[in-house]
Parts: C-alpha cells; sequence; structure tokens
C-alpha cells in the first residue's frame, strides 16, 4: 500500500467513525416533529354535570385547526372577551359552516353581549340540525325569555328537562323563567326539583326561602 492509499483509508475510517457516533448520539436534525400544545383543554359545563360540553378537544398530538379555534374561543369566553370569541368562532364556521359546537358557542357569545336576536338565530341553527339537542333547547328559552316570546321560552324549557329529565340546571332556568313572569308557586316547584337533583345549589336554596316566606 502507497503512502497515498494509507492516508486515504486513515481519512475513510475517521469518517467513518464520526457518523456512527452523530448516528448513535441522536444528535442530527430530525423531521416530523410535531408542535405539542401546553394549553390544557377547556370545555363547558354546568352544575356537577361535566358531560354538558360545547366542545372538547383531542389529544395535544391530533390538535386540528378546528380545536385550535375553539380553545381560543372558550378561553376567549371565560375570560370575558366575547369579541375575541366571536372572531375565532366566526373563522372556525368558514372551515365548518354548519358545525353546531361552534354555532352554539357563537350563541352564548351573543347572548353576553345581550345581542339576543342573534343568539336566537345561531341556537335556531343547532335545533334544525338537531332537534333533540337539550343543551341548546335550554339556551335558547333563555334567550326567548329575554327578547319577551316567554310562551315559546316555556316550550324549550320543558323540551330541554323532557331530554335529560336528571340536570338540576335546566329546572333552576324554567323556575327563574316562571319567577320573572310571575308565575310564582310553578317557580318554586321547579327551584325545589332543581334543588334535589343538586343539594349543593345554593341560589336554588335562596329562592325556595324567598318564595316561602311570602306564601306563608
Amino acid at each position: 500500500m502507497s503512502e497515498f492509499q494509507l492516508i486515504l483509508a486513515i481519512v475513510a475510517l475517521s469518517i467513518f467513525i464520526v457518523f456512527f457516533k452523530q448516528l448513535f448520539s441522536g444528535n442530527y436534525p430530525k423531521r416530523g416533529v410535531d408542535f405539542e400544545s401546553k394549553l390544557p383543554q377547556e370545555s363547558i359545563g354546568g352544575v356537577s354535570r361535566p358531560d354538558k360540553v360545547f366542545h372538547s378537544t383531542k389529544e395535544p398530538k391530533s390538535k386540528s385547526r378546528i380545536d385550535e379555534l375553539f380553545e381560543i374561543a372558550q378561553k376567549s369566553l371565560d375570560s370575558g372577551d366575547n369579541i375575541e370569541a366571536k372572531k375565532a368562532l366566526e373563522s372556525l364556521l368558514i372551515l365548518d359552516p354548519q358545525n353546531r359546537d361552534a354555532l352554539r358557542m357563537f350563541g352564548v357569545a351573543f347572548m353576553n353581549m345581550n345581542n339576543f336576536v342573534d343568539a336566537k338565530e345561531r341556537f335556531l341553527e343547532v335545533l334544525e340540525q338537531d332537534p333533540s339537542d337539550d343543551l341548546t333547547h335550554n339556551l335558547l328559552a333563555n334567550t326567548l325569555h329575554r327578547l319577551g316570546e316567554d310562551e315559546e321560552a316555556i316550550a324549550h324549557h320543558k323540551r330541554a328537562i323532557e331530554l335529560d329529565p336528571n340536570y338540576a340546571a335546566y329546572y333552576y332556568n324554567y323556575a327563574n323563567t316562571l319567577y320573572e313572569i310571575g308565575e310564582k308557586q310553578e317557580a318554586l316547584k321547579m327551584y325545589k326539583k332543581a334543588l334535589e337533583l343538586e343539594p349543593t345549589l345554593t341560589d336554588a336554596q335562596k329562592m325556595i326561602k324567598e318564595l316561602e316566606d311570602v306564601s306563608n
């Protein structure tokens, strides 16, 4: 072997050793690593019923743009920033115009802004797709009451209860509507039913005491 061939062999061996050290160290650029959001999952629930949610995001690795927009909307609603929530939901509905969760949440944002006319429209859109959506019947009932459409409001309160007779919040909301339109005895029955289902509902306890004191 000539001196030149020996030098080439040494160089090749050195490159070979460096390559395998780098390979097995794991210290090399990696492709296809997904960004994982550090934000926690958010959902909207009711009185002791985490199943009453508007939307649950997926696990971080599979989170879609729609899930990200839901997360932004939910965090904005929680912080009272209804304008930001509205923007996120508008973007979401461009991607998925018939998304019931987004339409329902949009209605809530409008309610928070005292825009009950647009809230009503969003809730009706949801019910056109799914007439058995009890959560939306309840939200629509509250909205209709604020619009002075109490006969329709009562019908939707009753429908929400019919669809889920074990959810205290539906009885409580129905009781509030009855109380405000002067149906005090019926309201008392509904407050008692709400408290029966959810003994920690202190607002119902207060209303029961007020109504019983008046009747005595």
